[in-house]
C-alpha cells in the first residue's frame, strides 16, 4: 500500500478549519495523493456518496453532532473503508461505541504529525490485509463450490474412506450405487458393511492402499445391480493424504464401463421392436407397418436385400397376429431341391415315390392355424408356383400320392431378395401368384440407407458377442465406430453382425480398435468419406487417415502422437481410449513422447 500512496483517497472530517488544513498538509507531504476535507456531517455524507475513499479520519464531535452518526451511515450504506475517530475526551464508553459502529481505532487530541501518520499507516495496512483475507476467503469458497460441482456432477462414482474404512464422502453416483449395496435396513457408513462383488473389490483395494500406501491401478470388476442386470465397472484406488503428506485414507474411483445404448435425448420413437434394433425414421415406418399388418389375416410379401432382416420381419408379423400362439413354420425355398420342395410343402403318402418310406405331413399341415413363411420365394419352379397359387386361392392342398384334398387355415408370408416384378415381365414368375403374395408389401431398407442405426446395432452385437464368447470387450473406439458408420455394408445387418463377432475374437483388450476390423472396411472405395469424418483437434487440421490398410497398435499410437505434437490428452481422445490406458500402452511399448 505504501508504494501506491499517490492513489490513496482519504477523507478528513472536522469542524475546525485549522485541523483540516494541518492534517491535509501532513498527508500530502507524506505522499498521499487525494485528500478531501469536510466541515460538517452533511458535507462528509455528500462526499461519501460522490467518491470512494480508502480511509476516513473524523472528529467524534461535529458542530454539536456525534461522529458516531457518520459511522452509522457508513455501516448502513455498506461503504467499505476503515474509519479513524479523533476525540478530545477519550473514555471507555466513547471507545466502545466507536468500535461497535465499525471504527478501526480512535486518537486522543492533541494529534501530532507522527501520531496521525502512524494511525493512517496502520489503518491502511490493516485494511489491505483484511481485503486480502476476504479475497482469499472468497477464492477458497469459490474453489470449494467448484470442486463440489465437479464432485457431484461427474458420472464416475467417487468414494473417500478414512484409515478405518469409514466412508467420509460420496458423490451422487457413489451414493446411488452404495444404496444398492447396503443390506436391507442397514445404515452403516463403513465400507465393510456394503455387499456384492463391487463392494468386496472396493474394500480390498482400499485396504491395500491404506496398508501399503500404494495406488491400486485400474482393473475391471463384474457385478450385478439390484434388478439382476450385469454391470462391468473399472476400479482405481489411490492414497488420500493431508497437507503434511500423511496417509489418512483412500479415494476410490469406480467407472461404469458396461456397454450401453447410445443416448439421443431428442429421440422419441422405438429403438427396438420384435428383434429389430434401430431408431432411424425408415425403421420407425417398418415397425408401424408390421404392427398394423400383423393384426390382419392377409398375405404379405417381404422384399429387400440379403441380410436386411426379412426373417425377423416375418417373425414380428406372426408375433403381432392372432396366430402368435400357434406354429410359425419356415421354409427356405432356395435350400430345398426342386424335386423335394413339393413334398416338403404339401407332404406325401408312403410309397408315393422312391424313398417315401413313411407318410410325411408337410409344412402346410404343420402350419395349420398358424403362419407359413416361405423365404426366397422367387426361386421356386413354375410347377410349384402353380400349386402354391391353387393353395392360396382355395386354402386346400393334396399331398403327393393322395387323392383327397386337405383344408387348412394358414397365413402365408413370403420373402425374396430378387426383383419379382422383373421376373414377372420376363415370364419367369406367374403374375397372378405375384399379386396373390403381394397383398401387402414390406420393403426392408438396406443398412446403407439407415446408417444412423449402425451405432445402436454395434453396441447390441458387441454386448451379445462379448457375453457369448466370454471376452472383456466393452467399447469401440471413435475411429473404429466412424469406420463402421461410413462403410457401405453390401451384406447389410448380417455382415455387420459377423464383423463385430470377428472384432470380439481379434480384440485382446477392452476396446475394439480399427486394427480389429476386417481389411475390406479399410478400402476407400467401400467407405463414405472416412477421412473427413475422423475427429480432429480444433486447433489443427493435420490428422490424416493412414495410407496403409492396417497398422499395428504401436504404429497407430506413434502416428497420432506425432500428428498432435506429443499431446497425450489429444492423442487419447483420437485413439478412443482413456489417458491412463494410453500411458500404460506407452510404457508397454517403451515409447517416450520426447523421442517423437
Amino acid at each position: 500500500m505504501a508504494e501506491n500512496r499517490e492513489n490513496i483517497h482519504i477523507l478528513i472530517v472536522d469542524d475546525e478549519e485549522s485541523i483540516r488544513y494541518t492534517f491535509k498538509m501532513f498527508l500530502k507531504r507524506e505522499g498521499y495523493g487525494f485528500i478531501t476535507t469536510a466541515a460538517t456531517l452533511e458535507d462528509a455524507i455528500a462526499a461519501l456518496e460522490k467518491e470512494q475513499f480508502d480511509l476516513v479520519v473524523s472528529d467524534i464531535v461535529l458542530e454539536g453532532k456525534s461522529g458516531t452518526t457518520l459511522l452509522k451511515y457508513i455501516q448502513e450504506a455498506g461503504i467499505e473503508c476503515p474509519v479513524v475517530m479523533i476525540t478530545g475526551f477519550p473514555n471507555l464508553k466513547t471507545a466502545a461505541e466507536a468500535v461497535r459502529y465499525g471504527a478501526f481505532d480512535y486518537i486522543s487530541k492533541p494529534v501530532n504529525k507522527e501520531t496521525l501518520l502512524r494511525f493512517v499507516r496502520q489503518a491502511l495496512k490493516h485494511w489491505e490485509l483484511e481485503q486480502e483475507r476476504k479475497s482469499l476467503q472468497q477464492e477458497n469458497e469459490k474453489y470449494r463450490r467448484y470442486l463440489e460441482v465437479i464432485f457431484s456432477s461427474v458420472s464416475d462414482a467417487i468414494i473417500t474412506v478414512d484409515d478405518e474404512m469409514n466412508i467420509i464422502q460420496l458423490n451422487d453416483t457413489a451414493r446411488r450405487w452404495c444404496s444398492e449395496m447396503l443390506p436391507q435396513g442397514a445404515h452403516n457408513k463403513n465400507l465393510a458393511s456394503l455387499t456384492g462383488n463391487m463392494a468386496v473389490a472396493c474394500f480390498n483395494d482400499a485396504q491395500a492402499v491404506i496398508t501399503k500406501g500404494v495406488t491400486v491401478r485400474e482393473h475391471q470388476v463384474e457385478c450385478s445391480c439390484s434388478g439382476g442386470e450385469k454391470r462391468m465397472v473399472s476400479l482405481t484406488a489411490a492414497p488420500l493424504r493431508d497437507v503434511t503428506e500423511e496417509l489418512t485414507g483412500a479415494v476410490l474411483v469406480v467407472r461404469d464401463i458396461t456397454l450401453g445404448v447410445p443416448e439421443e435425448n431428442t429421440f422419441t420413437g422405438r429403438d427396438r421392436f420384435h428383434g429389430f434394433v434401430g431408431r432411424s425414421a425408415v425403421m420407425q415406418g417398418v415397425y408401424s407397418l408390421i404392427e398394423n399388418v400383423g393384426k390382419v389375416d392377409t398375405a404379405v410379401l417381404i422384399t429387400g436385400e440379403s441380410g436386411t432382416g426379412k426373417e425377423i420381419a416375418a417373425e414380428a408379423l406372426h408375433t403381432e397376429s392372432k396366430r402368435k400362439h400357434m406354429p410359425l413354420i419356415k421354409v427356405d425355398c432356395a435350400s430345398v431341391q426342386e424335386e423335394l420342395l413339393e413334398s416338403e410343402l404339401f407332404g406325401h403318402k408312403k410309397g408315393s415315390f422312391t424313398g417315401a418310406d413313411r407318410d410325411r405331413p408337410g409344412r402346410l399341415l404343420q402350419a395349420d392355424k398358424g403362419t407359413l413363411f416361405l423365404d426366397e420365394i422367387g426361386d421356386i419352379s413354375p410347377r410349384m408356383q402353380l400349386r402354391l397359387l391353387r393353395f392360396l386361392q382355395e386354402q386346400t392342398f393334396t399331398p403327393v400320392g393322395e387323392d383327397m384334398p386337405i383344408q387348412v387355415d394358414v397365413r402365408v408370408i413370403a420373402a425374396t431378395n430378387v426383383d419379382l416384378q422383373k421376373k414377372v415381365r420376363e415370364g419367369q414368375f406367374r403374375e397372378d401368384l405375384y399379386y396373390r403374395l403381394k397383398v401387402v408389401e414390406i420393403n426392408m431398407p438396406p443398412l446403407r440407407e439407415r446408417n444412423d442405426c449402425i451405432q445402436l446395432l454395434v453396441h447390441h452385437f458387441l454386448t451379445y458377442f462379448a457375453d457369448k464368447l466370454g471376452r472383456n470387450v466393452y467399447s469401440v473406439s471413435d475411429q473404429a465406430m466412424q469406420m463402421l458408420v461410413n462403410y457401405s455394408w453390401p451384406g447389410n445387418v448380417r455382415e455387420l453382425r459377423h464383423v463385430i463377432e470377428r472384432g470380439c475374437v481379434m480384440c485382446t483388450g477392452t476396446t475394439m480398435l480399427i486394427e480389429h476390423l476386417p481389411h475390406e472396411l479399410h478400402k476407400k472405395e467401400n467407405t463414405r468419406n472416412y477421412s473427413s469424418a475422423l475427429p480432429t483437434d480444433p486447433l489443427s487440421n493435420t490428422i490424416r487417415v493412414p495410407e496403409t490398410p492396417i497398422r499395428s497398435e504401436k504404429e497407430t499410437i506413434l502416428m497420432i502422437l506425432s500428428q498432435v505434437g506429443g499431446n497425450k490428452a489429444k492423442a487419447a481422445r483420437l485413439l478412443g481410449m482413456d489417458r491412463s490406458t494410453l500411458y500404460r500402452k506407452l510404457k508397454r511399448y517403451n515409447v517416450s513422447v520426447e523421442d517423437l
